[in-house]
């Protein structure tokens, strides 16, 4: 369960809604280069670039709180650039992390 009142809490929610938005490009992409419909691409776009900040920023934070080592750190980073990586580092790194506190 996300518990949004601590930070690893808001960064697993962030990851969710950080990796769902990405996911959505696989839709809104060939819609605008394909089928000429750039409309949903612009929206879900500046949705995306938020979650991305957020995201972000909040993997900084808790890389900080939590003091995460490189490796973690690196993963918690760079989870957000590649497709299914939120998912992935929720469930390896920010859950059990979240169990621990």
């Amino acid at each position: 369960m996300l518990q949004l009142q601590s930070a690893i809490g808001r960064l697993r929610l962030a990851a969710l809604l950080e990796g769902i938005s990405y996911l959505l490009f696989g839709i809104t992409m060939p819609l605008k280069y394909m089928m000429d419909i750039p409309e949903p691409n612009l929206i879900v776009g500046m949705i995306h670039g938020l979650l991305f900040v957020t995201y972000s920023f909040l993997a900084l934070q808790n890389i900080f709180i939590h003091g995460w080592n490189w490796k973690n750190s690196l993963m918690a980073l760079i989870a957000s650039i590649i497709p299914f990586g939120t998912f992935y580092a929720d469930a390896k790194l920010f859950k059990p992390t979240q169990q621990l506190g």
